[in-house]
């Protein structure tokens, strides 16, 4: 997998409190290209953060549709990935000073 494409894999950490209580028990939740495929995002990881990853789980969430008034908006899709890291591991994606 060329460097181009492991920088376009990962988009960004999702933040939630769902994220947050998976955080808990080992896993680490990222918002993803929506044409990656498992094995792409664990190399993706393994590269980025220099960790060994035990398993990756994919999600498709779809947006919600919304009404403002008399229009109807739709939010956009998101893809999600669910790494789990193996024993010993950990990821800094917050530095907090």
């Amino acid at each position: 997998m060329n460097e181009a494409r492991i920088m376009d894999v990962l988009r960004a950490p999702h933040v939630s409190e769902k994220a947050t209580y998976a955080g808990e028990n080992g896993q680490y939740v990222f918002q993803v290209a929506p044409d990656a495929n498992k094995r792409e995002i664990k190399l993706a990881v393994e590269a980025l953060f220099e960790v060994k990853v035990k398993s990756v789980r994919v999600i498709n969430q779809k947006g919600k549709v919304k009404r403002s008034g008399v229009r109807m908006g739709r939010r956009n899709n998101l893809r999600k990935a669910y790494v789990r890291l193996e024993a010993g591991q950990e990821l800094e994606l917050m530095n907090v000073e």
